[in-house]
């Protein structure tokens, strides 16, 4: 049989690419380059898979993990070889920490060209560390490898990552030539012991996990009588609100952190929670349920962290599909691994609310008295700042979704908004201020629902050449950047005061007007609250595509206005 390497190449990518697209994979998301070629070529091929393109690996990354977020399926990302794969690294490290599935297919020398001097080789086995879940090292295509071991070799990694989640690296070292006009027809001998499979539509193997909840740890009457609290975490709307649900047919206190797009009666506890007679209130609680993880506020926090240090673990109970430890202070827990609607439906409550149902009512007027001092501040004053953005949130979304930055505007939301049934998105897993707009821009795509994104200005620079991946957007999209010159969140820390600005907050002088102007996007820089207001709406019911809303401050405004609402909090609830 005569040879072509580059056709061979294919015909392994090719028999590669479809068992991902039987696994669930319907999103590839391709940067540039010669070496990745094969894979590129082979994506294009499969009319099963969509393709997203983006000159930079870095932000391609991010884009697959919002795709993957907005999708919950798999996505695949191809890069070439060399520096290439290390941009993958700060998504894939979110991925590792927030469970969502990329399959990375990284394109590589063949090993005789690494560790030798050659041109755009790097080691690339292993780059990933324990950030992803499992590492499928393929050797270069020879037919001295039969198809049948390529495909139970995916299919092993694919198995682990459905029962875990998180991301799988896939090298693929190419041997050149890469490019021919040839058929794979010259092949056929070697790809006949696969000819059953591509035949079918299913999978070449499949592994079914056994379910390591036989039976449950904990039942209703465990908890039903006690004076239980229940936080609601990073978990998607539908979830949400059955989550919600389940604690007011118990009569408890809800906890909602804005990841999970729902708020209770005793929303803006990250500020209430401060107060003495909440504390005294809170005491009493000897249960807590936490359904999802990843919470913003540092007072829920550190409520949960003195409150359960007294418990055993059958008080402290974690719902979460996540079988990676959740337990940031090392306390008692129970932690059970399980997709949350179906623990929830597996709880069958007493139609007749146990004899402390209730107990924490009194804390929900505390929460009214905050949010009713909240909208005191932007309905007597029109001044746009980060707080009033933050306030007027709810108002905004409607039913719209939510991307929300990190750093100082997360923060904010936790405290102030009112989310209620919008599904919300972030990177709240490493939290960095990377790729958050690479992030939004593959959640839009995945879904293509109305978005509404909040992000800070040194998140924003961080990104800016993700800007580019909205240019031909028209799903309406408005990103509101708050534009305070810098990290005002270390107004926020004890970081040292002479050093704070030149090595903490690092002022730019830099606006986005002709940022937005470069990706031809639309732009708009109010000065008022009803001007914001007016713009926004506008564009969502009126426009598409993507708009820029600059939100500039002074750098220190935030903090100060923050004080002086903790202040005005404090007489209130005195």
């Amino acid at each position: 049989m005569s040879h072509d390497q580059a056709v061979l190449n294919r015909v392994w990518c090719n028999t590669l690419l479809e068992e991902l697209v039987r696994s669930g994979v319907e999103h590839v998301c391709i940067a540039p380059g010669s070496r990745s070629t094969p894979l590129t070529l082979e994506a294009e091929a499969n009319s099963k898979l969509t393709l997203h393109t983006h000159f930079d690996e870095r932000g391609l990354g991010f884009l697959a993990l919002g795709l993957a977020k907005a999708s919950n399926k798999p996505v695949a990302v191809i890069v070439t070889s060399g520096t290439a794969v290390a941009n993958l690294l700060p998504a894939t490290a979110e991925s590792g920490l927030t469970r969502e599935k990329l399959i990375l297919l990284t394109s590589d020398r063949p090993i005789d060209l690494v560790d030798c001097g050659a041109n755009q080789a790097i080691q690339q086995q292993g780059i990933f560390s324990s950030h992803v879940e499992t590492t499928l090292n393929l050797p270069s295509p020879t037919t001295q490898v039969s198809l049948n071991w390529l495909l139970t070799s995916v299919d092993n990694a694919l198995a682990k990552q459905r029962s875990v989640g998180g991301a799988i690296h896939i090298n693929c070292p190419f041997p050149e030539p890469l490019y021919s006009a040839n058929s794979a027809e010259m092949y056929a001998h070697y790809t006949k012991s696969v000819a059953a499979w591509r035949a079918s539509n299913s999978l070449y193997s499949n592994t079914y996990l056994p379910s390591h909840l036989n039976a449950q740890p904990v039942s209703a009457s465990d908890y039903v009588a006690r004076k239980g609290a229940a936080i609601i975490g990073s978990i998607d709307k539908e979830a949400a609100i059955k989550a919600k649900q389940f604690a007011t047919a118990l009569g408890w206190p809800i906890f909602c952190d804005p990841q999970s797009g729902v708020s209770s009666d005793w929303k803006h506890h990250d500020l209430w929670m401060q107060s003495d007679a909440a504390k005294a209130q809170l005491s009493q609680c000897d249960f807590i349920v936490q359904l999802g993880e990843r919470i913003v506020s540092k007072r829920l926090n550190q409520w949960v962290k003195g409150q359960a240090a007294t418990f055993c673990s059958s008080q402290y109970i974690v719902v979460s599909p996540d079988a990676h430890r959740i337990n940031q202070d090392h306390l008692p827990q129970t932690h059970i691994v399980a997709d949350i609607e179906h623990w929830l439906s597996e709880q069958h409550l007493p139609t007749l609310l146990g004899e402390h149902a209730g107990w924490a009512a009194p804390l929900a007027e505390v929460a009214n008295t905050v949010q009713q001092l909240a909208l005191a501040q932007i309905s007597n004053n029109d001044q746009l700042t980060e707080l009033s953005v933050a306030v007027d949130l709810s108002s905004r979304l409607k039913g719209r979704e939510l991307f929300v930055g990190n750093s100082l505007m997360v923060r904010l939301v936790d405290m102030l908004s009112s989310i209620s049934a919008n599904q919300v998105y972030s990177n709240r897993g490493a939290s960095g201020i990377d790729g958050l707009v690479a992030t939004a821009a593959g959640v839009v795509k995945a879904n293509q629902n109305p978005l509404l994104m909040l992000i800070g200005d040194t998140s924003l620079l961080y990104d800016l050449n993700s800007l580019a991946l909205l240019t031909h957007n028209v799903t309406p999209m408005v990103i509101v950047a708050t534009n305070n010159d810098g990290g005002a969140i270390f107004d926020l820390l004890p970081v040292p005061e002479q050093q704070k600005q030149s090595l903490y907050q690092m002022p730019h002088g830099f606006s986005f007007e002709h940022a937005a102007a470069q990706f031809q996007l639309g732009y708009a820089a109010p000065e008022t609250l009803n001007c914001y207001q007016n713009i926004i709406e506008q564009h969502f019911e009126q426009g598409q595509g993507t708009l820029l809303v600059e939100v500039k401050t002074p750098p220190e405004q935030a903090s100060t206005l923050l004080k002086q609402f903790s202040s005005m909090l404090t007489e209130a609830l005195a």
